[in-house]
């Protein structure tokens, strides 16, 4: 006969099996509100940062541009008005022819010293132009006939001698001639022997305007010129 033995113990626990592992669960504590107000606030310090930078080197930067342009805009005016007053500086002559020369004949124009432009350039004698200035000038004469030479072409020469005592020398000339057809007593017949060169002048050097006979020459305003410029 079998006997049952009962209890009211609880059976013993299941021992746990090996390799085999278990999740452990830690509890993490919530950040507090105090701490996420920091790291608000140290989010913001950052970007306000930042912006401040921006802004700070775009205004830097739009100045030293305004500045350079103001240093680039004094400069060229700068340069102009050098150049302005380097040209109004230079020697020249414009030369007006004098109405009622003193001789005539083969000889030297005169000059009307009182209406002449003048400028770091003497004079000799209303005849001769005295340069001071050594240099490159464009040299340049005008010079219109009214009258005709049955014999020889009209000419007006430039010359040139080193002082008042040197060897003159033609450096420039130039010729017109009229048709013996033309004109009438209503409308002269006229010719402009016209010429201009650069020419290399020393300090000393004088420059006068020969023509073969004055009488020949027409005295009108701007008819008859002479004169030069430094370069």
């Amino acid at each position: 006969m079998i006997n049952t033995y009962q209890t009211s113990l609880a059976p013993p626990p299941v021992p746990p099996r090996l390799g085999r592992s278990h999740p452990v669960l830690i509890p993490t504590p919530l950040p507090s509100q105090g701490h996420s107000t920091s790291l608000i606030r140290f989010l913001v310090g950052v970007v306000l940062l930042q912006l401040f930078l921006s802004i700070g080197g775009f205004v830097l930067l739009y100045k030293n541009y305004n500045m350079e342009t103001l240093l680039s805009s004094e400069g060229k005016v700068a340069s102009h008005s050098s150049e302005r007053q380097e040209t109004s500086s230079r020697p020249l002559a414009r030369m007006v022819v004098e109405q009622e020369p003193h001789a005539l004949g083969p000889d030297y124009l005169q000059w009307d010293m009182t209406h002449s432009v003048r400028k770091g350039i003497n004079y000799y004698h209303n005849s001769w132009l005295t340069i001071l200035q050594p240099g490159d000038y464009y040299v340049y004469s005008r010079v219109t006939f009214s009258k005709g030479d049955p014999q020889n072409p009209l000419a007006s020469k430039v010359k040139l001698r080193k002082n008042e005592t040197g060897e003159e020398k033609t450096v420039m000339k130039a010729y017109c001639s009229m048709d013996s057809h033309s004109g009438s007593a209503l409308i002269p017949r006229m010719c402009t022997a016209s010429q201009g060169e650069v020419i290399t002048l020393e300090k000393g050097n004088q420059l006068s305007l020969w023509v073969q006979d004055r009488s020949l020459v027409n005295y009108e305003d701007g008819a008859t010129t002479f004169g030069m410029y430094k370069l």
